[in-house]
């Protein structure tokens, strides 16, 4: 299925339009990233707002039988001696529900008290404050939480790794730097929305474990489609030996502009839906969904395929050869 047919557009043409915005949102979510560390949450330096996942302590949902008064609540526990709790509204103010976020404690064993803490305040401040007495609690020890973190930047790296030797062995080593080059830019703009969206205010938006497997899904999802691009851009090379490689990759990127908007068009309706309809529990994970595919989308396009361009001016500047590798011709 094509949805577009004789497409000509220039899209190296337009290279500076896209380095101008890959820059501005970068260098906000850099910005914002470097905010959120200068103001420790419970203590805690992070460049992005953390999930009990990475951070450690406990986190209580309580569902109230009238609607719950934040300030009322956070003045409660509070009186109890404990400090920085963050509190917010949870699955919709109209289900009267609420997320407590206790401090990461010093101690590990100290931390399933967190509850009872909440408990204890909230009893003695409400009268039959629960709609029910199951108080849902996720209490995850500093330890812990320091090596999840570890763990979910080594898989991150590592992946990226994995893939530029991929493409090295395919391609060539410019293939593989360019796709891992806009797979950073890629995950360095989504992580960096976290941040913005709460340097503006819009809180519960936290890098969680289920997050780090967005991102990892959305690095394994732009290097699809930069290697869609790629593979045109090598076979257009060996049928046009004397085209100028600007020519050859905006014609490839016009080739495959079909299928690429076809298929990120769509993953792209599934997971906004996901993120409409899913509900507080996936609302992290389908935002970073949401950015990932359309940064994915728009960098194997304005970022990958304009470095090879770039690498190979470079090289004719430098009197070096600059013939990138096409595909072979198949054995008949």
């Amino acid at each position: 299925m094509e949805f577009f047919r004789g497409v000509n557009v220039d899209w190296l043409g337009k290279k500076w339009y896209f380095l101008a915005f890959s820059l501005i949102f970068s260098v906000s979510g850099i910005l914002s990233m470097a905010a959120h560390w200068a103001h420790p949450v419970g203590g805690v330096h992070s460049p992005v707002p953390l999930g009990v996942d990475f951070r450690g302590g406990t986190e209580v949902q309580v569902k109230f039988a009238q609607p719950p008064d934040i300030s009322k609540i956070r003045a409660a526990i509070e009186a109890d001696g404990v400090r920085d709790a963050k509190i917010q509204n949870y699955n919709g103010s109209a289900s009267n529900e609420v997320l407590i976020s206790l401090p990461e404690q010093s101690n590990e064993t100290s931390l399933d008290t967190g509850r009872q803490i909440v408990v204890n305040a909230l009893r003695q401040h409400y009268a039959n404050p629960f709609a029910d007495s199951d108080v849902k609690v996720d209490v995850v020890g500093p330890t812990v939480g320091r090596q999840l973190e570890m763990k979910a930047i080594e898989a991150t790296l590592l992946s990226l790794a994995g893939m530029l030797v991929y493409l090295w062995f395919r391609f060539q080593l410019i293939y593989g730097i360019a796709a891992v080059v806009a797979c950073f830019h890629d995950t360095l703009i989504t992580v960096g929305a976290f941040a913005l969206l709460d340097s503006f205010g819009f809180k519960g938006m936290e890098i969680s474990l289920t997050v780090i497997a967005a991102i990892l899904t959305l690095v394994g999802y732009s290097m699809n489609d930069t290697i869609v691009v790629f593979d045109r851009i090598r076979e257009n090379l060996r049928l046009s030996r004397r085209e100028s490689l600007p020519d050859v990759v905006n014609r490839s990127i016009n080739q495959t502009l079909s299928r690429t908007v076809l298929t990120s068009g769509l993953t792209f309706l599934t997971v906004l839906s996901l993120f409409v309809y899913g509900g507080p529990v996936l609302r992290g994970f389908s935002f970073a969904l949401v950015v990932g595919i359309l940064i994915g989308t728009y960098s194997s396009i304005a970022i990958a395929a304009p470095m090879l361009v770039a690498w190979q001016q470079w090289r004719a500047g430098s009197s070096k050869s600059a013939v990138l590798p096409a595909a072979k011709r198949s054995k008949a």
